[in-house]
């Protein structure tokens, strides 16, 4: 079906590559009008039929005045989708205090604030969908070395049921959607990080990726943004506050 978002107002975080640019494209050939954001803006280049806006999810400052910015350029946002996350490797004896307060910064706390910033738009207009990009990894599986990661990516699924609850009767819905491992610059780049650690070739590694879904394939990010579709949609609007997996059967 298309046209599910026809003239809906999204925006993404971390649009630039892998999964947040899967998204935004799907949402665009969907018919919103996406606004694509990511802190490195070079990275939005090539994305079609976007508006694209530098923004670094750490900063306070900088969510507020870009929720400002689009509320006098397109009013109320209809879907926000939280996208940005990085991925701590280790134990608890391997995470530093500046590993996981960076962890939990990026990964939880930059939701906190576009949901703060973007959600008084959509309770005056009664109407907004919400999708926070958690994890497998988290409160439904743990996994050796993802630590701070998995803790994390379980904040996520607990700060989405909040704002489920708090605004269900409001026009608000959030759901949060929980990927297995994805193929992305992101995954690459860890599997290059983890041949150098353990001197093991990259086939290897990748092949420890792999065997972790028992579909044994890696997933393809527009496989998890047509969930994400899905869930921004009017089809979801009896959904809200729940954690959905697109992983493989990982937490099988």
């Amino acid at each position: 079906m298309a046209g599910r978002l026809t003239n809906k107002v999204a925006l993404v975080t971390a649009a630039g590559q892998g999964i947040g640019r899967a998204i935004a494209t799907a949402f665009s050939a969907e018919g919103a009008r996406v606004i694509a954001t990511d802190v490195d803006e070079t990275k939005l280049a090539g994305l079609k039929s976007v508006k694209s806006r530098k923004l670094d999810v750490l900063s306070a400052a900088a969510v507020e005045s870009l929720a400002k910015d689009v509320a006098n350029e397109f009013g109320a946002l209809d879907i926000l989708v939280n996208c940005a996350g990085y991925v701590h490797h280790g134990s608890v004896l391997e995470c530093a205090e500046k590993d996981w307060d960076f962890s939990f910064d990026l990964n939880v706390k930059s939701m906190h604030r576009t949901i703060k910033a973007f959600l008084p738009a959509m309770l005056q207009k009664k109407a907004g969908a919400i999708v926070n990009i958690s994890s497998a990894v988290s409160s439904i599986r743990g996994v050796p070395d993802r630590y701070a990661y998995g803790a994390t990516k379980a904040a996520v699924i607990g700060l989405t049921k909040a704002v489920a609850a708090d605004f269900i009767k409001q026009g608000i819905r959030a759901n949060a959607v929980c990927p297995g491992t994805i193929e992305s610059p992101s995954l690459e780049g860890r599997i290059k990080d983890r041949s150098q650690a353990t001197g093991k070739t990259l086939q290897e590694v990748e092949k420890a990726f792999v065997e972790r879904q028992p579909m044994g394939r890696l997933g393809k990010a527009e496989e998890v943004a047509a969930l994400v579709v899905f869930l921004a949609s009017d089809e979801a609007s009896y959904i809200t506050g729940q954690a959905h997996l697109v992983d493989g059967g990982m937490a099988l």
